[in-house]
């Protein structure tokens, strides 16, 4: 046990606390149990460990459940010795890689009542439908990748403030004043779109799309795999139908083509693309607002972030998708986005909007009250004109 004291010492002297991520604002730590669920890659290991790096250095330990140390060893005996020695603050990173995750957990909760505990999963893991349910016990929070606000503030050290779906729809000339004056966001809207989602660019932004494919097959071959059971076979079918849909989105899916592509059942391809949505590979958008329903097909498709079309479809990739796509992604983290019958989006069942470029007319949604033109290529909105860059302050 002194080997992870030591790595969990290293590990909170090496981190910044200089950018920190939207989330970090929103979580209540003095819940006894808190979980963080998100796509890989996209920073939970550094909201652990910068919070690490904020509490009493003698009462918290940090480590990950894939070290080797937890091959012989069990969690909760480490939580239960840590809490001898005086610990208080128990920091656990990859929670989907322990087999018995769910179980030790609940015990560590009902038998050591003076332990905080924080921990990381993947987003694909159930986290309340497991044998033993944490919903009672454990607070859930999703993190995202970043926003373009983040990317900027991170990036070219700005200190853009979040903006309300309100405050974007007044289109109020200040806003834009104010932050052209400092930084012209759209500017560097493109590279977002590219190389901006995940924190990846920080170390080596040539090899950025290489590193986020390398990224798709660990969630398709470690992550999948240690939630859910599924095998070879149905990886190297995962694969397959990520790659159908990445040439194609935004899709309006026929199951029955994709089984027959696949050499699948309905219900089996149904269930791949439910994984994949809670995996943050591809996001599913229906006309109701039931959510996603294993027992419904989706009405369209779309990657869950732009970076991922650049990754999969390199040359390939469709302007008009990647608008969509980018709306689609920061806008549904803080507000429900369904499929309407007119226009591209329908938001908080109140708000329609159609996506396109900088001379995308309202012809698609004429006679629509509360509707909006999204468009790319301008820096300014005016009237019922917003600019597409501006929906990445929302977060």
């Amino acid at each position: 046990m002194e080997r992870l004291f030591n790595l969990s010492r290293s590990k909170a002297e090496n981190i910044t606390l200089e950018f920190k991520r939207y989330l970090i604002d929103s979580i209540d730590f003095s819940n006894r149990m808190i979980g963080i669920k998100g796509a890989r890659g996209t920073g939970k290991t550094t909201i652990l460990l910068q919070r690490l790096k904020e509490l009493p250095s003698d009462g918290c330990l940090y480590f990950s459940l894939d070290d080797i140390y937890f091959s012989d060893n069990q969690l909760v005996s480490v939580a239960e010795e840590f809490v001898r020695k005086g610990g208080k603050y128990l920091l656990i990173d990859e929670v989907h890689k322990y087999p018995n995750w769910s179980q030790e957990l609940k015990n560590i909760y009902d038998n050591l009542p003076e332990l905080n505990v924080i921990f990381t999963s993947s987003s694909a893991l159930e986290i309340n439908k497991g044998k033993f349910d944490l919903s009672r016990r454990a607070v859930i929070y999703e993190l995202q990748g970043l926003s373009f606000r983040e990317y900027l503030n991170f990036k070219y050290r700005t200190d853009f403030q979040i903006l309300s779906l309100d405050e974007i729809l007044s289109n109020q000339a200040e806003i834009y004043t104010r932050m052209n004056s400092v930084l012209k966001p759209f500017q560097y809207f493109e590279n977002y779109l590219q190389k901006g989602y995940y924190p990846y660019f920080i170390e080596n932004e040539q090899s950025y799309w290489m590193r986020l494919n390398e990224t798709i097959n660990q969630v398709i071959e470690n992550d999948l795999p240690a939630i859910t059971n599924i095998d070879f076979s149905s990886m190297m079918k995962i694969k397959k139908l990520v790659f159908i849909i990445a040439s194609l989105v935004p899709y309006t899916p026929n199951i029955n083509q994709l089984a027959v592509q696949l050499n699948s059942t309905r219900d089996t391809v149904l269930r791949y693309l439910q994984l994949l949505h809670t995996a943050h590979i591809l996001r599913w958008l229906s006309q109701d607002t039931w959510g996603i329903n294993f027992l419904n097909k989706p009405d369209k498709l779309y990657l869950e972030n732009t970076n991922l079309a650049f990754a999969l479809q390199n040359d390939r990739v469709n302007t008009g998708s990647l608008r969509e796509t980018f709306f689609l992604n920061q806008v549904s983290l803080m507000h429900q986005v369904t499929l309407p019958k007119q226009g591209d989006f329908y938001v908080d069942n109140k708000y329609t909007f159609e996506v396109g470029g900088k001379n995308k007319t309202a012809k698609q949604i004429a006679n629509i009250d509360k509707a909006f033109i999204v468009s790319d290529n301008i820096d300014y909105g005016f009237q019922n004109k917003i600019p597409l860059w501006i929906f990445g302050f929302l977060y």
